[in-house]
């Protein structure tokens, strides 16, 4: 299987079609941030960067099974200026398309933001399906998916599915949130895998870690009411802003994080955060960093004193990507750390491994359906 993933970033695109069984025979990867490209290179030794999607030639990556893309969505985004496909930035997917025409992938996938939608008032969303219609002999389908269905955290992004006609089949599409439902693990399973995360749900796969809602149960080793508590409720979900209007802690309305931003400020502004309420002898306080936790549920009521960033390894977690998967890139052959500011940019950017896998698996289903009805 030959796969090849523009727009990379940290590899959201390959790591779930890993996942869901595929094996890359040949693989090969577009980016230009040098973070996320020393990143790539570090989880996939063996991808060959093949520079800026500007200047690729489809010679040179001709015969692709997979081709993958979540182009960049600032013009798109509500968040953003709203230029649409007139953005510098956004106008980047016809050359995306251009190498869809020129290769004839059995399959593409694209992901973008729900505001490319209603981008200049739903013309760009439809000039985009134009495009991919007229390069001919593709089935197209697409849907709004939210990660809230797959992990705790708020992120609708659509994705769309081309199917070259007869070397793929359509209906991956519609998913309901009822088909996302994770399968059970037992409470000493979700301990183990889960040591390090306040846990929010007994319902959670162990692999799809997480993180909290507005309220989450007190994690404790020892004391007369050691262990889980689900009735100690005194943990809440917002964002901290240090600047503009609405500054200090706003929390969110659902049992889910909001949205990880692409744009993490180095104060950490903007980015969800946990807040821990007054309870006990534990006063509450509006602190930056989570202090020692104790033994003895009794003493502290535990875990987090007042407000705190998400860690890497739990954004990283509400993305879906393994503990610590930007935490090192290949930068020229040499193994360094990534910072943490740039980490919290390249997990934001990321696509949400676990719907990409969905994805992937339904993909592998239709196909291996078709052969069997042959």
């Amino acid at each position: 299987m030959k796969i090849i993933d523009l727009f990379s970033g940290i590899g959201g695109f390959s790591l779930g079609f890993q996942r869901a069984g595929y094996q890359f025979t040949e693989h090969y990867f577009s980016e230009i941030d040098k973070h996320a490209i020393a990143n790539y290179k570090y989880n996939f030794p063996n991808a060959k960067h093949i520079g800026d999607i500007t200047t690729i030639q489809p010679a040179d990556i001709a015969g692709a099974d997979i081709i993958t893309f979540g182009s960049p969505c600032v013009d798109f985004s509500i968040a953003g200026r709203r230029a649409g496909l007139a953005g510098a930035k956004s106008s980047l997917i016809q050359y995306a398309i251009t190498l869809i025409d020129c290769i004839r992938p059995s399959i593409f996938v694209w992901e973008n933001v729900k505001g490319a939608f209603s981008s200049n008032a739903g013309a760009d969303f439809w000039a985009i399906l134009q495009a991919f219609t007229h390069i001919g002999g593709y089935r197209l389908e697409w849907q709004l998916l939210n990660t809230s269905w797959v992990l705790p955290q708020n992120r609708e992004r659509i994705y769309l599915v081309g199917h070259l006609a007869g070397r793929s089949e359509s209906g991956v599409f519609p998913i309901r949130e009822d088909d996302c439902l994770p399968t059970t693990k037992t409470q000493s399973q979700f301990q183990t895998q889960l040591s390090g995360t306040i846990k929010a749900n007994g319902n959670m796969n162990a692999d799809d870690t997480y993180i909290i809602p507005k309220t989450a149960s007190t994690l404790t080793g020892g004391g007369k009411s050691g262990g889980l508590h689900s009735d100690m409720t005194v943990i809440q979900v917002g964002t901290y802003r240090t600047h503009n209007e609405g500054k200090g802690f706003r929390k969110v309305k659902s049992n889910i994080a909001p949205t990880i931003p692409a744009r993490a400020r180095k104060d950490g502004s903007g980015m969800p955060v946990i807040r821990q309420l007054p309870r006990g002898k534990n006063k509450g306080a509006d602190l930056t960093t989570c202090p020692t936790i104790s033994s003895n549920a009794f003493q502290e009521n535990n875990l987090l004193c007042g407000i705190r960033r998400l860690t890497e390894i739990e954004c990283e977690r509400l993305q879906g990507f393994p503990d610590n998967w930007t935490q090192y890139g290949n930068y020229n052959g040499r193994k360094r750390r990534i910072s943490k500011t740039q980490r919290y940019k390249l997990i934001g950017n990321a696509v949400t491994v676990d719907i990409v896998t969905m994805i992937a698996k339904r993909l592998k289903f239709r196909y291996e359906e078709k052969k069997r009805n042959n």
